[in-house]
């Protein structure tokens, strides 16, 4: 494990670079607005990820590595993740497809941020469609607007909600709510799956 710290916009921002055997592609992950990158699903997906060839990096957004739980703007986060995953692309990761990821906010920033960030993919922790009982305050726009690939895995009883599948989204159910503090292999073998499903077209 390696930790890289990177300028943004908006301050300093850190990665915690877990490097694979393979080198088929990195994943970007980012963590929610008031957790950091120990969480316990991020854990998960990191080593799934590793097992099938990708490297990760878990980016801390600059208001945490400051030492502030509540989070930036929407735009401040955007941008700031968008000048880590152009640093790391041309160091780091040089010439890989890069996958955008995270869970609840960090799902979100990856979600606005993929058509920008040149993503192939993104992979959604427990997105929160709408604040718990307000589902009139919908973030699905967000969320319908990647043209990419895109594994939801959400909680089943997620009182933030769950997305629908579409053409070129899957959506995972596992049980618990929004933690996905769930059995390990229960995130594991999803998201393996997935990724190498994704990446295998653009190793032809």
């Amino acid at each position: 494990m390696n930790r890289a710290e990177v300028n943004t916009p908006h301050g300093p921002a850190r990665a915690e670079l877990h490097c694979a055997a393979e080198s088929r592609a990195a994943l970007l992950l980012g963590h929610g607005a008031g957790g950091g990158i120990d969480a316990p699903d991020l854990v998960a997906v990191t080593r799934a990820a590793t097992e099938v060839g990708v490297h990760v990096a878990l980016v801390e957004q600059p208001y945490r590595v400051a030492g502030r739980r509540a989070p930036a703007p929407a735009r401040q986060l955007d941008a700031a993740w968008l000048a880590v995953a152009e640093t790391l692309a041309q160091g780091w990761f040089d010439g890989l497809p890069l996958v955008f990821g995270g869970r609840s906010s960090g799902a979100r920033v990856a979600c606005r941020t993929a058509a920008d960030g040149f993503a192939v993919a993104v992979l959604c922790l427990a997105f929160p469609v709408h604040p718990p009982g307000r589902p009139e305050r919908t973030r699905l726009p967000e969320l319908a607007a990647v043209a990419v690939p895109t594994l939801v895995v959400q909680g089943e009883r997620d009182p933030f909600g769950r997305p629908e599948p579409c053409h070129h989204r899957e959506v995972v159910m596992v049980p618990g709510g929004h933690s996905l503090s769930v059995a390990a292999d229960t995130l594991t073998r999803p998201v393996g799956e997935w990724l190498g499903r994704v990446l295998r077209p653009l190793e032809v």
